[in-house]
């Protein structure tokens, strides 16, 4: 006898997607993801043979571009199916072998993650943690690097979930190639959006995803790893755990138009406008851009009379951190100004704080008179007491004063 065809398990009942999503699109102001040009959008629905001459050609641009974005020679560029994190565990799983010593420089949640990858994968972590608002030291940084005497460093260039940004990444690089050590940067939230030169400034392996200052979707990520780097994972005595993050596997497909698992094509089109935007842009008129539009807002916000959570000197322009006002929650502020202005801002991770993104499509003005006229709408709906039209007024003539 022959068995039942009918599914033992029912078929749900479903509404569809447009009854899900608000009928008002949001404007996405958050950490990330951020909103996606047109361009990228439209290269995301394009999908052909992935081993195919075609993709071989879109790859040399993308490495190419990548190369100009990382501002790096090396040829050791790379993508994963992943989101940026992804990018940072295949950095640790290949460049930390077991009993390795790494010192994790931790600015907040973010950099934390990168010294729980490196402990997953046996090396010999020394986390050292920054006070909340600041910057890694550099002289604090050495006094660690001769105790602990490590193989590798890891640290991020803007911690998102607190809004650092740690400014001394340059002489940082300088100490890591003083003591023979490699140097992995997390660029996930500042890559395109602030100056980061890989080669000048002594980096080993930079990663980043697409879903923030590329403007590119969630879920293709790049990184570089410098030829000091490559020599390390071409020498590694023992093989990658991971088989999807392994960097030489990963080589057959980026570098040899060879097979090493189905690649994201739809994803590797998406990020190759986004990377392409940034190159007809140009990096120098990209930072002055989120310079500009990131000093607006603040001034914006502090105008109204709230106060941001970093001191000018240690402040991520990438991410801007607002403290909560007494009374409020994170959850509280992001709910209403959601569903009431429709415009999508971020809590945090363990900070008092709100978060509004400033990165790629994020950072144009129309957003920010939004943005800010959101938050300040929100806050007085909230019984905050906020000065709005001098908030609107201070963004107004930042913007005007620096001129475009």
């Amino acid at each position: 006898m022959s068995e039942s065809v009918v599914s033992s398990v029912p078929c749900p009942s479903l509404r569809s997607l447009h009854e899900i999503l608000p009928q008002e699109p949001l404007l996405m102001m958050g950490a990330g993801p951020v909103p996606i040009p047109d361009r990228v959008a439209k290269a995301n629905s394009v999908v052909i043979n992935h081993l195919g001459e075609t993709m071989s050609q879109v790859i040399d641009q993308v490495k190419s571009m990548t190369r100009y974005v990382f501002q790096t020679n090396s040829k050791w560029v790379l993508g994963v199916a992943g989101p940026g994190s992804a990018a940072m565990e295949m950095a640790a799983a290949n460049l930390v072998e077991p009993n390795d010593r790494v010192l994790s420089i931790s600015n907040g949640f973010f950099s934390n993650r990168m010294a729980q990858m490196a402990a997953r994968v046996g090396g010999i972590v020394t986390e050292i943690v920054t006070p909340v608002k600041e910057a890694a030291n550099p002289d604090w940084v050495r006094e660690h690097i001769e105790k602990v005497r490590p193989q590798i460093i890891t640290m991020v260039q803007g911690e998102t979930s607190n809004t650092v940004y740690n400014i001394h990444l340059k002489e940082i690089g300088k100490l890591a190639k003083e003591y023979n050590c490699l140097l992995v940067v997390d660029a996930v939230c500042t890559l395109s959006t602030m100056p980061l030169k890989m080669d000048e400034w002594q980096v080993d392996a930079v990663i980043t995803g697409g879903q923030k200052g590329l403007s590119s979707i969630p879920g293709v990520s790049l990184l570089a790893f410098s030829e000091l780097a490559w020599s390390k994972i071409k020498l590694r005595k023992e093989p990658v755990v991971q088989w999807c993050l392994d960097a030489k596997l990963a080589e057959n497909f980026w570098h040899n138009n060879g097979y090493h698992y189905t690649a994201p094509v739809s994803g590797i089109m998406a990020i190759h406008e986004a990377l392409k935007l940034v190159c007809e842009e140009t990096l120098e008129k990209r930072f002055k851009r989120h310079l500009r539009c990131s000093l607006a807002l603040q001034h914006g916000i502090e105008g109204m009379g709230l106060e941001l959570f970093v001191p000018p000197e240690s402040r991520l322009n990438s991410v801007v951190g607002i403290v909560i006002p007494d009374g409020l929650t994170a959850e509280g502020i992001c709910h209403h100004i959601s569903h009431k202005h429709k415009v999508e801002i971020a809590g945090s991770f363990g900070q008092p704080i709100v978060r509004i993104g400033q990165m790629g499509e994020q950072c144009r003005e129309h957003n920010l008179f939004r943005a800010l006229h959101a938050l300040g709408c929100t806050m007085r709906d909230l019984g905050v007491k906020v000065d709005l039209p001098t908030g609107m007024a201070e963004l107004e003539t930042y913007l005007q004063s620096l001129g475009r």
